[in-house]
């Protein structure tokens, strides 16, 4: 008798959700895009390559626990002034949060989710420029910590300009 009152109980705490969840419900490139304007001119061109990278973010709610990430990466490469290519791709997912409060929510969304979502927009940002007939790019990994949290310092300095906080916008000034 005592092993039913336990069974049941044991599987009645599995029924009931045991805190905060997280699932990767779908990944899938969102947008993808390459272009060599100066191809085939610029395979002769002599120098050293300058590289610039873009990253952007952008979240949004589809369902209560349902959330779309998509992470941005443009490449831009010239030489000697002329562009050399241009590589874009937008990584995205379907991610399943339930369980958290708004400011971990907040940071999930803008940490691990692009954690997640960083390998994959390099290997295609990769593929990209290798099929477009350059040498690959080695993409350094991202610190999605260290740039959240800027983005909550920039946060904080606009609500400080806006509400006229004095302490507040002495702070800010002091990490700039």
């Amino acid at each position: 008798m005592s092993d039913e009152i336990l069974n049941g109980a044991a599987a009645e705490s599995q029924a009931q959700p045991q805190g905060p969840s997280f699932t990767v419900e779908k990944l899938y490139v969102k947008d993808l895009s390459f272009e060599a304007p100066n191809a085939p001119q610029v395979f002769n061109e002599q120098g050293q390559p300058d590289l610039q990278m873009k990253l952007s973010q952008k979240v949004n709610r589809l369902a209560e626990a349902a959330f779309e990430v998509s992470l941005g990466i443009t490449i831009t490469c010239t030489v000697n002034g002329k562009t050399a290519y241009l590589a874009e791709v937008e990584q995205a997912g379907v991610f399943g949060l339930a369980g958290f409060d708004e400011q971990l929510l907040d940071a999930m969304l803008g940490t691990q989710c692009p954690n997640i979502l960083y390998p994959y927009a390099t290997a295609a940002i990769g593929q990209l420029i290798t099929q477009g007939g350059f040498p690959p790019f080695p993409m350094q990994p991202i610190n999605f910590d260290a740039l959240y949290g800027e983005s909550l310092r920039q946060r904080a300095a606009q609500i400080a300009q806006q509400g006229g906080d004095g302490l507040a916008n002495a702070e800010t000034a002091g990490n700039a």
